[in-house]
């Protein structure tokens, strides 16, 4: 490490990974209160406020385990709403606070049952639509909903659908479900009735690139983000009467992203690309010369999160990428960008590192979009490369069929901080970026797409930022797979590896999905291999590291949560099992109050106390001592507690 690097301070993991001061400011309807989530008791709360006096704040809620991580108002204003699982079960329940009186209830208040919001009007401001699957886990009916008396009415009894789309009068317009190809059939709804042959469909190749994009409040337009008989997904406007479509933008580089809508005529406004970068264009003249106003004004990102019925207030975030995150309420009327909070106040000052974006190219061609942080005082002359080879963490994202993005990003500054480079790179596979890149990564687990991984890898070492001996891998979810198939596949590729809850054996994991993933399972079987066949079988087996768990040399940290129902806990039990049953030694940290990821910040600031700690001993950076992080955490140390400075102490404290 260089000098410098040692140098600068620690930014504590807490400052991180701990609860934001604030966060999701929210305006109402009318733009008479404010309401944002922040800790009551050290957990997550809706705290609402009259939007002309924030500092009268009132905590709505009474979360004292869980923390409420999203929230919404009801149209009328009357209520904030939100919805909870269960300790990481993913069995979203939604829930209502009446504004005026403070009482709590809950809408849908059933057992292992997923809610979803179908549709939400602009007139019809008491009601919406809510999927449930409380009859057949696997499908979900559809059901008017009376936010303020919590009635509920079946509309739509589901017997095979895998969603549906309703428009400003709540009325159900669309169903869909996979079709034998693995693409998508949509399917017109007439009076709840669903029509007998669709009137749009995709092929597998566009079933990730193409979806329609909502409605107009008149329902005379259907938008559609759409890449049939093109590469990149387009923005198209499609008269509902005649299915007449015309083409709104384009990109040749990034699938369009998302829209901004008029909030009275749902009309887009403004549209997003993000290849790189995130970038929005605006069509409207008025929201355009806002957007335009705000630039001048805010350094780095920012977006509108919140807006009122007359649109002319609105909360906009701003991250300026090597500050915390702030949030404004802007009145677009008067031109006054008002201070709303600092999410992450005691980051003010300290060294974050800026994000760099580079493109990489694979072994086979392709440009991989990718994002570099550099150690602090390690690119002394600003070429956004190290004077000298430093420590580098390879920091995989989940899905697969999601991407890395641009901007402010917790682990990269930690790890950063710490004295690493960090790289995270978009493999084949990764969304966004058309559907050729997308479709590359088919039927490529632990073969192309880790390809692209190396190949990044070996750019990174080819580049000087880091050397052959001195990377890591880690990640979440596939992420965490990839940190499995790096240490099997090519076991001396990395010094070592950490796994969030990535599967270890393709095979279980598609025999364990969820119930209402089922109406998906198609596309599992065709992007993966299909365990049905024998052809797919031996290929899912072949891309499990489960079954190479003796080729593991280097060190591995794993960490799970119990109740997690994507990767179940077996998944990383069996590659633990098989580790030990060769000798091979591994840490393993399980949470036995969390699911998908870890929601409690206790939870996660232990993990990435451990995580640190692990990565310090195999590539010699620098680490926050454990400490007591450990007491406020439920983490259990199944496994190797030896193997992690500080750990074993942590246990006896």
């Amino acid at each position: 490490m260089t000098s410098t690097a040692e140098a600068t301070p620690l930014i504590p993991r807490d400052a991180l990974f701990g609860n934001p001061t604030k966060a999701q400011g929210r305006l109402s309807p009318d733009g008479q209160w404010l309401s944002w989530l922040a800790p009551k008791d050290g957990v997550l709360n809706i705290w609402v406020a009259p939007r002309d006096n924030p500092d009268d704040a009132k905590a709505m809620t009474s979360s004292t385990d869980r923390p409420i991580r999203q929230h919404f108002w009801a149209p009328d204003g009357k209520s904030v709403n939100y919805i909870q699982d269960k300790g990481g079960d993913e069995n979203f329940l939604l829930y209502k606070v009446d504004v005026a009186t403070g009482e709590e209830t809950t809408l849908t208040p059933f057992e292992n049952t997923r809610v979803q919001i179908i549709g939400t009007s602009e007139t019809i401001k008491d009601s919406i639509l809510v999927g449930l699957n409380n009859r057949n886990p696997q499908f979900h009916d559809v059901y008017m909903l009376n936010l303020n008396t919590g009635e509920s009415e079946l509309v739509l009894q589901n017997e095979s659908y895998a969603g549906f789309m309703a428009d400003d009068t709540l009325t159900v317009r669309m169903a869909f479900r996979q079709n034998a190809e693995g693409g998508t059939d949509y399917f017109k709804v007439t009076d709840n009735v669903v029509a007998n042959e669709p009137f749009e469909a995709t092929a597998m190749e566009d079933s990730l690139t193409t979806s329609p994009a909502g409605y107009t409040t008149d329902g005379s337009t259907l938008y559609w983000i759409d890449s049939r008989g093109r590469n990149t997904a387009a923005l198209y406007a499609q008269d509902t009467a005649t299915g007449e479509k015309t083409m709104i933008a384009e990109d040749d580089k990034a699938d369009l992203g998302g829209t901004i809508r008029d909030p009275k005529t749902g009309e887009v406004e403004a549209y997003s690309v993000n290849y790189l970068q995130n970038e929005w264009v605006a069509i409207d003249p008025d929201l355009k010369a806002s957007m335009e106003w705000l630039d001048e004004r805010l350094d780095g990102e920012f977006g509108i999160s919140s807006r009122t019925d007359d649109d002319q207030t609105w909360i906009v975030w701003n991250d300026p990428l090597t500050a915390p995150s702030a949030t404004y309420i802007y009145d677009r009327a008067a031109s006054t960008l008002t201070p709303f909070y600092v999410a992450r106040p005691e980051l003010e000052g300290a060294p974050l590192q800026p994000m760099q974006t580079v493109e990489i190219t694979s072994r086979d061609g392709l440009t991989l979009p990718s994002y570099l942080t550099l150690p602090p005082g390690s690119d002394t002359d600003g070429d956004g490369r190290p004077d000298e080879a430093v420590p580098m963490v390879l920091l995989v994202h989940g899905g697969p069929w999601a991407r890395d993005e641009y901007g402010f990003n917790s682990a990269h500054q930690m790890l950063a901080n710490r004295g690493y480079a960090v790289l995270s790179t978009n493999f084949r596979g990764s969304t966004g970026f058309g559907k050729d890149f997308l479709n590359a990564g088919n039927k490529q687990w632990g073969l192309k797409m880790h390809d692209d991984l190396i190949d990044a890898t070996d750019w990174a070492i080819s580049e000087g930022i880091t050397s052959e001996s001195q990377v890591a891998i880690m990640g979440g979810s596939y992420g965490g797979y990839a940190t499995l198939a790096g240490l099997t596949f090519t076991p001396d590729k990395f010094a070592c590896g950490v796994d969030i809850v990535g599967p270890s054996n393709l095979e279980t994991l598609l025999s364990t999905i969820p119930p209402y993933w089922a109406p998906l399972v198609k596309i599992f079987h065709e992007r993966m291999g299909d365990p049905n066949t024998e052809e797919g079988l031996a290929l899912l087996k072949a891309a499990s590291p489960l079954y190479k768990a003796d080729q593991i040399t280097k060190p591995l940290l794993i960490a799970q949560g119990a109740n997690d129902p994507r990767v179940k806990q077996s998944e990383s039990d069996q590659i633990v099992g098989a580790m030990k049953e060769a000798g091979i030694p591994v840490t393993y940290v399980l949470y036995p109050d969390e699911g998908h990821g870890f929601a409690k910040p206790a939870n996660n600031i232990a993990f990435f106390g451990i995580a640190e700690n692990f990565l310090s001993e195999c590539l010699g950076g620098r680490a926050e001592p454990l400490g007591d992080v450990l007491e406020p955490s439920t983490a259990e140390i199944v496994e190797g507690a030896e193997h992690v400075k500080g750990l074993q102490d942590a246990l006896g404290s």
